[in-house]
Order: structure tokens, then sequence, then C-alpha cells
């Protein structure tokens, strides 16, 4: 346990950020799960297009926080964007 007043205040605020940080990946995951099936079964709907805007959004905004670096959030937009490009592409038959 902290000995010294500053190192439990420390203890304090890192419970405080890792609720936070625990709350911002719950909630991008859930938007990436939901995005992921959405390119997967409707590619071309209008709302795969909105979600996908969400979802992209959404990892700026965690990476902002400093919830995860930045260069790990442009890895998961490039992958998402390939992903929707992917299933939009014409299928050459």
């Amino acid at each position: 346990m902290a000995n010294t007043k500053s190192a439990k205040k420390r203890a304090r605020q890192n419970v405080v950020r890792r609720a936070k940080n625990v709350f911002y990946k719950a909630r991008l995951r859930t938007t990436l799960k939901k995005t992921e099936t959405l390119v997967e079964t409707e590619p071309t709907a209008p709302e795969t297009a909105e979600q996908l805007k969400a979802a992209l959004r959404l990892i700026d905004k965690t990476a902002s926080k400093g919830v995860f670096h930045r260069n790990t959030a442009a890895r998961r937009k490039s992958r998402l964007v390939a992903r929707f490009k992917k299933a939009n592409a014409p299928s050459e038959s």
C-alpha cells in the first residue's frame, strides 16, 4: 500500500483512470463488432456507411483520450475501412 500522501493520491487517480479506460474500450469493442457485422451482412446499405463513420470517429476519440496509441487507432481504422471497401467491391466473375 502507498505510504506517502502523493502516492495515495496517485493510487486514487489510477483507479478512476482505469475505470474510464475500461468504459471507453468496452464501448469501442461494441461499436466495432456492430460495424463489422453490418459490413459482412449489408455492405451496401446506407446504415453501414453511417455506422462506419461513427466507428471511425469513436476510434479517434478513444485514441485522443490516451486509451491506446494513435498508431493503434490508425491501424484499426485502416483495417476497418479495408473490410468495408472489400465488401463493397464489385465481384469479378
